[in-house]
């Protein structure tokens, strides 16, 4: 391992923030234990916390229990794509596909 990875330190300075999420957010296209990582987009007016982002590929948002970063990797279970975390143009947090 290098001595100073960047990405180790910076970790080390900032914790990742921890999320409590709802136990079922009424998406049922999923299995119930999986249920509360997932919700409905809701369309322009929807807004996205710092743990979640929006598939490309179904339009479902992923929620996570951590804050999410660039550069970590999500699975969307309910059109099975490996997902990496990339900033957009606007500075948000957008998912691309992985195949």
């Amino acid at each position: 391992m290098l001595e100073r990875d960047p990405l180790v330190e910076e970790a080390r300075s900032h914790p990742r923030k921890r999320y409590t999420l709802a136990d079922d957010t009424g998406f049922d296209e999923v299995p119930k234990p999986y249920r509360k990582f997932y919700r409905r987009w809701q369309g322009e007016g929807d807004s996205l916390a710092p743990n979640e982002v929006l598939c490309p590929v179904c339009r479902v948002v992923v929620r996570s229990a951590r804050e999410l970063r660039v550069g970590d990797r999500l699975y969307c279970m309910a059109c099975m794509t490996r997902l990496r975390i990339v900033e957009g143009e606007d500075g948000r947090l957008e998912g691309h596909a992985e195949y």
